[in-house]
């Protein structure tokens, strides 16, 4: 996930509660002719569970192979942090990313290490897309956050992944994480108008909470120390961990 200084989010969000109220009638994602490949670009490590996990698995079912970008390490979540340090932190969100994808049944998978500073991937965006484009072909399937997301690192890399996919002629698909916290239902901001609704099996939800429980260091506290706080909170994974994903097409 990762946050920085630059985050423009203030306050506790839209309730979960208020969003599965809503029901916009999106039309389902169509799954009937999968791409043999797919490649899921994230910010931090957990971004691709908690916005495309459950879509990566039915996907992987269907016989696409799944490969991951991993742009950071996460290293910057805890700032001023008295228990890990950034280093360590890196090691510790690399090994969780490893156990949640093999919690989704994709421990084999390969993880490509872009390694571009936590925060600051709006600086490396030519960087990025040089970094993706060679893993994409024509039917590949690129996955990546919404460039419109409104978080600094996310929007920089959807802008990178975007890039490159349009360069390799592959298709790309979008997905929002923080924007279920800043906006509202029909919030005119968000391009509701290309949103997919990507329905998940029970035993898909189960795999997801199972594969967002490995990051133990963005839900769950380091310490009792202030700046070792929960990044992930569970108002905000509430928002995340629906029967469904949207995706913007």
């Amino acid at each position: 996930m990762g946050l920085d200084a630059e985050r423009p989010f203030t306050d506790a969000g839209t309730p979960a509660s208020v969003w599965q109220q809503w029901e916009p009638g999106w039309p389902e994602f169509d799954l009937t002719d999968p791409p043999p490949r797919v490649v899921v670009v994230a910010p931090h490590p957990d971004d691709e569970v908690l916005g495309v996990g459950g879509l990566l698995v039915r996907l992987s079912e269907l016989g696409a192979r799944i490969t991951v970008v991993a742009v950071t390490d996460g290293d910057g979540s805890h700032p001023g942090s008295p228990t890990l340090s950034a280093r360590q932190l890196a090691q510790h969100r690399i090994a969780e990313q490893h156990a949640a994808l093999t919690a989704l049944g994709l421990g084999q998978a390969p993880v490509h290490r872009a390694e571009l500073p936590d925060g600051q991937v709006t600086g490396h965006e030519a960087a990025l897309t040089a970094f993706v484009e060679p893993l994409l072909t024509a039917d590949t399937w690129v996955l990546t956050t919404w460039r419109g997301d409104r978080h600094p690192d996310h929007e920089a890399t959807g802008r990178a992944a975007a890039l490159a996919a349009r360069r390799a002629g592959a298709r790309l698909v979008e997905y929002p994480v923080w924007t279920w916290h800043w906006a509202v239902p029909a919030d005119p901001a968000v391009p509701w108008s290309r949103a997919r609704s990507v329905s998940l099996p029970e035993r898909v939800v189960r795999d997801r909470r199972r594969a967002v429980d490995c990051y133990r260091t963005q839900i769950a506290p380091l310490s009792e120390h202030p700046a070792d706080a929960a990044v992930l909170p569970p108002p905000f994974l509430a928002r995340l961990l629906r029967a469904s994903e949207t995706v913007f097409v």
